[in-house]
């Protein structure tokens, strides 16, 4: 009686106003609870598809096709013009033609801004022309008394009252003298020019059929600015093996040279000795019944391209086997065009190229992406057409005097699907290969963006971390929550969760400056913990299993796990210690040189390394919510199972993994997403080396870690910013795909094995 009266007195009724109101605020606040879940949850949603449309953004303007607009169209002289360049600002042109007329004439309109007068003799005629490599504006001609003149186009630019003005001028490289090429004085019919500060050479076809080059070396002397000597050299060689030459180019470097005759033949010339130049190679690039058409060195002079009479370009360059030796191989070929072509232009610093042919089709091509990225009409008669130093001009003028400024919008030419994923065959390599070299101290470097290597490396270091933290983790989350004291386990689960707390970047530090070298200078010991630890636990757990039962009774239960303490650290020292010695009977005193001589390379910073450290940062996460998951399975689960008779092995095994199974495939899929994304470890211990090799010895590069080293010096909206934002849109699809697998999965085992 008193208690009821107490409670009624405490209590209200249950239809009081009070009781309504409490009620009202309960379901008020679970309302708020509800409703700040699910927009909590729609917020991340909303969140992680704006990083997605993010990237996506910034990655998408990589796949678009190259574009051409008409700047400007007018009319110029007939017939003017036999070779044209434009300026970096698409603004000037430089007009040449075979009767040594030089204009320079505004691109826009067409009308003439200086045209200067070229030191010709009166008395000989022009027998030919060349043009050097477009980032050196050098020219020749070439006469009929086997002499040349040698010029350059150059321009000033000033900003009187802060405007741009640009002044073109012709210098001259060898003064304004006539170089004598040909001693014997015979015509130069075909002529190439290649010049620098140091050096200038010129490579001629005479009319009787004799390969002459004729080099000048200009050597400063370094104690007075004004002095310095001159040394030419000469030679001549008897073309027995050509019929009718009709293209003779020369690389930038002056080093190589290349003859083509009418058959479709290719001489391949060695001219680093002038004095001697040696024929390398004499290959047949085209079938039967086509003829090669034009030729054309792309930029750093070591491919060539050679246009077809059937519209096909070929590139070709030189590759060396296995005896250091070189010979001329076709890499590649573009089939987009099908008429003749009539002319190559060449980009300046990249490794793309504009081809013309006889129907007025230009197509806008990037050999290391094999991307063809336009093809649309320009002209309707014969042209000649130039294309300026940032690729984003181009202008062309007919024979009948036809003239166009057209503007280029091609910014990503070499990011492709072949380039990003495929093995490309790249200039000075022996063999396609998988590379990722996205930078370089030369302007026309061959930018190398596989992405397949840093996802093998991603793979490779997820792969060594899950194999040394799923096993510890999971095997030690099962003893723990199942086998271990309560009390034991108050110590030992924190522990281990307060590993997680550890700042990466300072595991990494500890991975790279200290783990790695000890390591290198102890594999011997290292490789022996690694197979005597397991061999030492399962024997000491054997040799407990044999002792007295009096004396292990004295063991409370669930303690067993303390004995083996003492075992793991003698394993630990008497490896170590015994590493030299194992070393020395086994490796010949150095492990790691024994290695790379038996051809498995060895790097201080390797996988073996990142393995350890990152299955260190990695295992709380697995044990965490392994031990929790099964430390969660209903007690009265495993009491029914032990009281039908089942061992507690039998009823881990048949009862609480599968019960508990959801929450262990989660903890491995978090674990290896954790994996997968990490950077600092793998930044710092694996040396960085893009290689796509499983050795467990040699480094790697991971996606996560490329974007961390090359994103703060990625010039902006630029191919490799892209791509490295390509990596990121990589990364973050294969941890979206992987964890929207594990939860299907999981809901699956859950569905599964909620009945028991």
């Amino acid at each position: 009686m008193i208690e009821h009266s107490l409670k009624d007195s405490v209590l209200p009724a249950l239809g009081s106003p009070l009781a309504k109101r409490r009620r009202a605020w309960r379901e008020f606040k679970d309302r708020c609870a509800k409703y700040g879940v699910a927009v909590g949850g729609m917020a991340v949603i909303f969140a992680i598809v704006l990083i997605f449309f993010y990237l996506l953004s910034v990655v998408i303007p990589l796949f678009h096709g190259a574009q051409m607009d008409v700047e400007a169209a007018y009319e110029v002289e007939a017939n003017s013009s036999s070779y044209l360049t434009l300026n970096e600002y698409n603004d000037v042109a430089l007009s040449l033609n075979m009767q040594g007329q030089v204009r320079f004439f505004a691109a826009q309109d067409g009308h003439t801004l200086l045209e200067p007068q070229l030191p010709l003799p009166s008395d000989v005629d022009i027998s030919s022309f060349s043009k050097g490599a477009p980032s050196t504006g050098v020219f020749a001609y070439g006469f009929v008394d086997g002499r040349a003149l040698v010029f350059k186009q150059a321009y000033k630019i000033s900003y009187p009252e802060d405007k741009r003005l640009i002044t073109p001028r012709i210098d001259y490289p060898l003064d304004q003298d006539l170089l004598v090429v040909d001693a014997d004085g015979a015509a130069l019919q075909l002529l190439s020019v290649q010049s620098n500060e140091e050096q200038t050479t010129l490579a001629a076809v005479t009319a009787d059929h004799r390969l002459v080059i004729n080099s000048i070396v200009r050597e400063q002397d370094f104690m007075d600015e004004d002095l310095f000597t001159i040394e030419q050299t000469s030679s001549s060689v008897a073309l027995s093996a050509l019929t009718q030459v009709t293209h003779v180019q020369m690389d930038i470097d002056q080093r190589e040279l290349y003859l083509v005759d009418n058959t479709g033949m290719i001489a391949y010339y060695d001219i680093s000795d002038v004095a001697a130049p040696r024929l390398v190679q004499h290959v047949k690039a085209v079938p039967a019944g086509v003829a090669i058409t034009t030729v054309e060195f792309l930029t750093g002079g070591i491919s060539i391209l050679v246009g077809r009479s059937d519209g096909q370009i070929d590139q070709w360059f030189p590759v060396r086997d296995q005896d250091n030796n070189y010979t001329l191989h076709k890499v590649r070929s573009f089939h987009e065009q099908y008429a003749e072509i009539v002319a190559i232009a060449p980009e300046y610093s990249r490794k793309g190229f504009v081809a013309l042919d006889a129907d007025g089709l230009v197509g806008i091509y990037h050999t290391t992406a094999e991307r063809t990225l336009l093809v649309e009409p320009l002209v309707v008669d014969d042209a000649v057409m130039a294309l300026s130093p940032r690729a984003n001009g181009l202008l062309s003028v007919t024979r009948s005097g036809q003239a166009k400024l057209l503007t280029i919008d091609n910014e990503h030419p070499e990011v492709s699907w072949h380039s990003l994923w495929e093995e490309v065959w790249y200039e000075s390599r022996d063999k396609p290969e998988h590379i990722w070299q996205s930078s370089s101290a030369s302007n026309d470097f061959e930018p190398k963006f596989s992405l397949t290597p840093l996802t093998f490396g991603t793979i490779k270091a997820a792969f060594y971390a899950m194999a040394v933290a799923v096993p510890l983790g999971i095997f030690g989350a099962i003893y723990t929550a199942y086998f271990m004291s309560a009390s034991m386990r108050k110590v030992v689960k924190p522990t281990i969760e307060i590993m997680e707390a550890l700042p990466t970047v300072i595991l990494g530090f500890l991975a790279g400056l200290w783990l790695a070298p000890i390591v290198e200078g102890n594999l011997p010991g290292v490789f022996s913990i690694l197979i005597m630890l397991p061999v030492m636990t399962v024997l000491t757990a054997y040799l407990w299993s044999r002792i007295p039962s009096r004396l292990r009774n004295q063991i409370p239960d669930g303690w067993e796990a303390a004995i083996l303490v003492p075992v793991v650290i003698m394993v630990g020292v008497v490896s170590m210690m015994m590493s030299p010695t194992l070393e020395l009977w086994l490796f010949d005193g150095n492990m790691p040189q024994w290695l790379n001589e038996v051809g498995i390379d060895f790097d201080q910073r390797n996988s073996l390394v990142v393995g350890l450290v990152m299955g260190f940062a990695v295992i709380p996460t697995i044990f965490s919510i392994t031990e929790d998951a099964i430390f969660g399975v209903p007690k009265h689960l495993t009491i029914g199972s032990l009281a039908l008779g089942a061992t507690p092995w039998q009823t881990l095994t048949r009862v609480v993994l599968l019960t508990a199974s959801p929450g262990i495939f989660s903890a491995v899929m978090i674990g290896l997403g954790r994996a997968v994304g990490e950077t600092m470890i793998v930044l710092m211990a694996t040396g960085n080396t893009p290689i796509m090799d499983f050795n467990i010895f040699e480094g790697f590069r991971a996606l996560s870690a490329n974007i961390a080293v090359e994103m703060p010096e990625a010039e902006v909206a630029s191919s490799h910013y892209r791509v490295l934002f390509l990596a990121a849109l990589v990364l973050f699809m294969v941890t979206f795909i992987f964890n929207t697998v594990a939860e299907v999965i999981r809901q699956r085992l859950r569905n599964k094995y909620s009945s028991l």
